[in-house]
């Protein structure tokens, strides 16, 4: 993934006019690394986003099909708002563009408290359940995400083509242990595909406000590009290693919280009927292929010289940042092994709100 330039105030202001909005308040959003977002203020408020070229337009129908199934089924969400010629996006030669409803509340970078931690996986949970029946068939997905053996035959790639490389002894060495803790992983099989959210990091969820019990009341789910189907594991997987890495990514030691990761499955199980037994158990791996799986596709990205949001006031190239991510994830990895048992006692524990499914025959 390569970078490209922001969009400017200009740029998004001539991008509005196709709602008729050119004259509205512009400001720019911040805290997206994908994305270049705006905010227009006008009534209840919008977002106008120029999305990244990794995600196809087509993913628009994705999105008004889940909007519309979680507005119905009382789930508070962003919504598309149709161009004056009614399209849900708008091409130009700058990118796609698109205007969403601003919803009300505050993101958090990281975990306040355990408590804040189950209320946004009991909101997950509400997502989820909303979405379980829907009749929509995904286009535009993006292939290959969670295809872990993918990403480790990328860096077996990127290792044997960098080996000029000026990080590559750091590279190389993290990736043979990446390679050794892969044979290790046990596989997940026999789950089912889901309909999730596909990116629930933590500043992906609103909250009513930044104080008090307003800030452990979450309200709404954002950041919808990534909606489609997928395994539950790796939904929760990915949210527990956002949620649970007190250091966060762009440290190159990590420090997973435990406390936060059962309240997390606690309010997550308190908002749905329990998953097959084959996800139960994947669940416990879940978190331990995510943070491996980020791991090498930082190590690949750290030879290959790519990240979109690279720092460059703290790093001197992408590969630099690259490198610190990767280890930052191998060290997750390793503490999140380390917790296995714990893990997978809280799990067999969960308050699930209904037994799960009777087993098929």
């Amino acid at each position: 993934m390569t970078a490209r330039a922001s969009a400017t105030l200009e740029t998004a202001r001539t991008a509005a006019a196709a709602w008729s909005l050119q004259d509205a308040p512009l400001a720019v959003l911040g805290g997206g690394l994908i994305n270049d977002s705006f905010v227009l203020s006008h009534g209840r408020g919008f977002v106008l986003q120029r999305v990244h070229p990794v995600f196809a337009p087509q993913v628009h129908l994705n999105i008004a099909a889940v909007t519309t199934r979680l507005r119905e089924r009382g789930v508070a969400t962003p919504e598309l708002v149709a161009t004056d010629d009614g399209a849900l996006w708008l091409e130009r030669d700058d990118g796609v563009w698109r205007l969403m409803t601003r919803m009300p509340g505050v993101s958090f970078a990281k975990v306040r408290e355990p408590a804040q931690a189950a209320a946004a996986a009991g909101l997950l949970a509400r997502f989820h359940v909303a979405l379980v029946d829907l009749p929509h068939s995904f286009v535009g997905m993006r292939t290959g995400v969670h295809d872990t053996d993918a990403h480790l035959a990328a860096l077996r790639e990127a290792i044997a083509q960098g080996r000029d490389h000026r990080l590559f002894a750091q590279v190389d060495a993290l990736a043979d242990a990446a390679f050794e803790l892969a044979r290790q992983l046990p596989r997940a099989d026999g789950v089912p595909d889901r309909v999730v959210h596909g990116d629930p990091k933590f500043n992906n969820v609103l909250f009513e406000g930044d104080e008090g019990d307003a800030a452990r009341r979450a309200s709404c789910l954002v950041d919808l590009d990534t909606v489609g189907p997928m395994p539950l594991h790796l939904e929760l997987g990915d949210m527990w290693r956002s949620w649970c890495n007190r250091s966060g990514e762009d440290a190159n030691a990590a420090a997973f919280d435990l406390a936060v990761h059962d309240a997390a499955l606690d309010g997550y199980a308190r908002g749905r009927s329990a998953p097959t037994a084959p996800e139960c158990e994947a669940l416990v791996h879940g978190v331990e292929w995510i943070t491996l799986e980020l791991a090498v596709r930082f190590a690949t990205d750290a030879l290959r010289e790519r990240y979109f949001g690279w720092d460059a006031t703290t790093y001197s190239g992408r590969g630099e940042h690259n490198l610190v991510r990767a280890q930052g994830q191998l060290s997750l990895h390793r503490q999140v092994l380390a917790t296995r048992a714990a893990r997978a006692g809280a799990v067999a524990r969960a308050p699930w709100a209904s037994p799960p499914p009777a087993a098929a025959g």
